[in-house]
């Protein structure tokens, strides 16, 4: 599996305290095997032969073997679990660096709920595997082996029976795995289904509750539920076979090994103390095998996982950082936007998003972008953003591709606010300074009063330090337009996107925001991606897009002209006298 050169560099990096373990387990294993020694020497030269002194002798013995073991193996258990939890830890920040570094239709293409699952569900399933493994996988073989060959030693005859025993034992235990493990494939899936459904539930609640569609999202969570617990009742049914048909088995071989003990006893062949120390051997194994049970009933499920989340981390990266960055120049007017013949499609889509775009924008200049809903805009501002790269062509800033400028140089140049105007729980000051740590009140304030947010900031009883849920529910669309647009612009960047970002607000307020952000960002290259035409036609150039495709670029009154298009989008939101 190509996830277990990531699980031994972690388990590496924890070699000595393994090491530690490894000497617990060895010697908590070793006291636990001389016990029935112990135990035989006081029957057969204690008790039997009224020798008081061999019973102290002994069981001192004993209690001394007994304490090792118990201090040992709480020893052992600490520090197994305490490497696994560390090692649980650091997948945890693999999946999510990964996360971080995937292209947006990477993202996609796995879905949010899987992804969640990897990182959380996966991760678990692991790092109970490794716990287990820790503190069990080194114990059960020794324990068997140890306890079989010390069996051996009190009576080879009777060790003939685990020659039966062990054998159908394994062959009970792989079978029971090897139906088991594609259902723990299924299963994984179908708990995606559910995290997915349940979370696009939890995110349309009010949508759902105004289309009074509460019954049909039931019915759908339940289908999803209902597949889920199918099939893990089934792989649990399965698995839940393991341990009573080892116990069965083992108990069936004890009862065996009694009645041919007694016999022998009966004869003079076997002392009394040596059958009960070889049950005791016995009852060692059976626990060994009954260790690596519980091992071989989570190893199916981890297995999975563990492929889940090698899937996630060996996906390569289609927007990685650059092996040779090139720098691009101090913050400051001068940073020029090109594109050159991009085109762009998902993996596995049979057409393209976009197609042969070409524009240029120079500082200080607006463009504005506009099209029929699915052609395209938002895929243009992804590929500036470098949330997704082209599929063909290219997009250079200040003549460099964007594929060779380091992340953090091209953050640092780009003030962005997205579609959707989320923002993350904390403060508004927290919110706003994301981009910008370093900034302080006043170029917060000043911000605020340029995406004309200041009123209602100033209005709450907390002002900058005034809470915002997740997501920025407790503000209203506009607000968060509003919001998202002001932590743009406290990042005083050379070249801001606007990815629809005034759609909520009302025109008056859309009217005063484009006043003072022409002024505000008059140094810098502007995209805006609108579906008014209110909102960008004042930009000094627009390209109008359709099915992926340049429909027109130019000024307004051009496009008016020159670009059917256009004039259509016009007509239809301000009427044809306007339009002429």
């Amino acid at each position: 599996m190509n996830i277990a050169p990531r699980l031994r560099s972690r388990v590496w990096a924890h070699r000595r305290m393994i090491a530690v373990l490894l000497l617990c387990q060895l010697g908590q294993v070793s006291a636990s095997l001389l016990l029935p020694g112990f135990s035989a020497d006081v029957i057969d030269r204690g008790i039997l032969a009224r020798a008081p002194e061999v019973i102290w002798q002994f069981g001192g013995l004993m209690g001394l073997a007994s304490l090792v073991q118990l201090l040992l193996s709480v020893v052992a258990v600490m520090l197994g679990a305490r490497i696994a939890f560390q090692i649980g830890r650091d997948l945890r920040a693999d999946v999510f660096d990964k996360v971080h570094g995937l292209a947006l239709s990477q993202v996609q293409g796995f879905s949010v709920g899987s992804l969640i699952t990897r990182c959380t569900n996966d991760v678990l399933q692991v790092q109970t595997m490794v716990i287990m493994a820790l503190t069990m996988i080194v114990i059960a073989p020794i324990m068997g082996v140890g306890g079989a060959i010390m069996a051996i030693r009190q009576d080879v005859k009777l060790s003939g029976l685990l020659l039966v025993a062990v054998p159908v034992l394994a062959l009970i235990i792989g079978n029971l795995t090897l139906r088991a493990t594609p259902l723990f494939q299924i299963m994984q899936g179908q708990l995606d289904r559910v995290n997915a459904v349940l979370r696009e539930q939890i995110e349309g609640i009010r949508v759902i509750r105004a289309f009074l569609q509460k019954d049909r999202e039931a019915v759908r969570f339940a289908r999803a539920n209902t597949d889920l617990t199918r099939t893990a009742i089934h792989a649990g049914r399965l698995m839940s076979m393991t341990m009573p048909s080892v116990s069965a088995v083992m108990q069936m071989a004890s009862v065996a090994l009694i009645r041919l003990g007694a016999d022998r006893v009966r004869s003079g062949e076997l002392e009394v103390g040596a059958l009960i120390a070889f049950l005791s051997y016995v009852s060692l194994i059976l626990i060994a095998v009954m260790m690596m049970g519980m091992l071989v009933v989570m190893l199916p499920r981890a297995l999975v996982s563990a492929r889940r989340i090698d899937d996630l981390l060996t996906s390569p990266l289609q927007v990685g950082p650059p092996a040779h960055p090139v720098a691009l120049p101090a913050k400051g007017p001068g940073l020029h936007l090109r594109f050159e013949d991009v085109g762009f499609g998902y993996p596995g889509a049979q057409n393209r998003v976009l197609e042969e775009i070409t524009f240029d924008l120079g500082p200080g200049e607006v463009l504005g972008i506009i099209g029929p809903t699915g052609s395209g805009k938002s895929t243009i501002v992804n590929l500036i953003a470098r949330l997704n790269d082209p599929s063909e062509g290219r997009v250079t800033l200040g003549g460099v591709d964007l594929r060779d400028i380091a992340p953090e140089a091209l953050a640092s140049h780009l003030g962005y606010v997205p579609q959707k105007a989320y923002l993350f729980s904390g403060t508004v000051r927290e919110t706003l300074k994301l981009g910008a740590p370093e900034a302080d009140d006043a170029m917060l304030w000043h911000a605020l009063e340029v995406a004309q947010a200041a009123d209602f900031i100033r209005a709450l009883p907390d002002g900058l330090d005034a809470p915002v849920a997740q997501g920025g529910t407790n503000f209203s669309g506009g607000q968060r337009q509003r919001l998202a647009i002001a932590r743009a612009l406290v990042c005083d960047a050379d070249l801001y996107l606007f990815d629809d970002s005034f759609s909520a607000l009302d025109q008056a307020t859309d009217a005063r925001l484009r006043a003072a952000l022409r002024a505000e960002v008059a140094h810098a290259a502007t995209v805006i991606v609108s579906q008014r035409v209110l909102s960008i036609r004042e930009a000094d150039r627009i390209l109008v897009i359709e099915h992926g495709r340049v429909a027109g670029f130019a000024p307004h009154e051009e496009l008016l002209r020159d670009c059917p298009v256009y004039a259509e989008i016009v007509r239809s939101q301000t009427g044809a006298e306007a339009a002429a």
